[in-house]
């Protein structure tokens, strides 16, 4: 199976337009012009939009969605009281073909796997989609053919985002049963080892990659829990995370790991809690690599600073999500 890309993530949310306001105000993100299903008007004129939502990226549902790059929207924020974390991840592939086929061979593997239906597909604003799940329990969906409305413009001068054929940027996942989630991502997903870090017995971290980014998929397993740890989303500047760390700080946002320099992908980032239950990393000037890249183990976490990112942080942060 080849996966191209981190294509979206969907979150629930007691409050979506607490995220709104976060991911538009501290992050620098816009409100989807139009949520997935809604009509885009004419074709010859894509700028008169008459959609229900009007470019407040708020669906009749209660869901909010935003938008990063070209793609209609990245990360959805759905109503749930009971679950504030994450609700589904969307894994992009080629085209019909290559999704039938990735179907196959999940259930070849023995994994559960089915077709969405087309009111699924345009519920995400993709051409088609499929439906499975990781040994963690965290809903995939593979899809192809995702909505381009360009036209992104931060609410920040300066701001973008490296986004595009990368993906949205990457995520770590806390997962109970290392071995079998790493089978998963790397035997039946195809990712592929980029490289990995060791607190102890039966505790470590393997990042995991699918295409040039460093990773898109780490997998942490520091206790018997499964969950979200933290989003990364990459800005194309230093000074766009400096003025981003700065709104935070004015904002009062607390943030959970200081600025600073990882010595596995080079990522110039900090840490913040989210409104609802995991962390968001905000950084830039990550790592690409390509097919002459080797696996390594790495034993410092970082050049310099992310002060608070140590393994009992990061532990403490799984035992709250229980």
């Amino acid at each position: 199976m080849e996966i191209r890309s981190l294509g979206y993530i969907g979150i629930g949310a007691p409050d979506p337009k607490e995220w709104l306001k976060y991911g538009t105000e501290i992050i620098g993100m816009m409100p989807a012009r139009a949520v997935p299903g809604e009509s885009w008007g004419a074709p010859a004129n894509p700028s008169e939009i008459a959609s229900e939502s009007a470019g407040t990226g708020i669906a009749t549902d209660g869901s909010v969605y935003l938008k990063m790059d070209d793609w209609q929207w990245r990360v959805a924020v759905h109503p749930n009281e009971e679950n504030k974390g994450l609700m589904y991840l969307g894994f992009e592939v080629r085209g019909q073909q290559e999704l039938e086929q990735a179907v196959e061979e999940l259930k070849t593997q023995g994994v559960d796997a089915v077709m969405g239906t087309e009111q699924e597909a345009l519920a995400r604003g993709v051409r088609a989609l499929a439906i499975t799940q990781d040994p963690a329990g965290n809903r995939l969906e593979l899809f192809y053919g995702p909505t381009m409305d360009r036209k992104f413009v931060s609410p920040f001068d300066g701001t973008s985002f490296r986004a595009g054929k990368l993906g949205f940027g990457h995520l770590n996942l806390f997962v109970a049963d290392m071995q079998a989630n790493y089978d998963f991502y790397t035997r039946v997903m195809g990712f592929h080892l980029s490289d990995y870090i060791t607190f102890g017995p039966d505790m470590s971290v393997q990042f995991t990659h699918c295409n040039e980014r460093h990773h898109s998929v780490a997998l942490v397993r520091v206790g018997d829990f499964n969950g979200l740890h933290h989003v990364m989303f990459e800005m194309e500047t230093i000074d766009a995370v400096g003025q981003a760390l700065d709104r935070v700080q004015k904002a009062g946002v607390p943030i959970t790991s200081t600025l600073g320099r990882h010595a596995n992908d080079n990522m110039y980032s900090f840490y913040m809690s989210s409104p609802f239950g995991f962390d968001v990393e905000i950084g830039t000037d990550g790592t690409l690599i390509d097919d002459s890249w080797v696996p390594r183990e790495f034993c410092e976490g970082d050049i310099w600073g992310h002060h608070g990112l140590t393994a009992e942080a990061i532990t403490e942060a799984g035992e709250k999500i229980k």
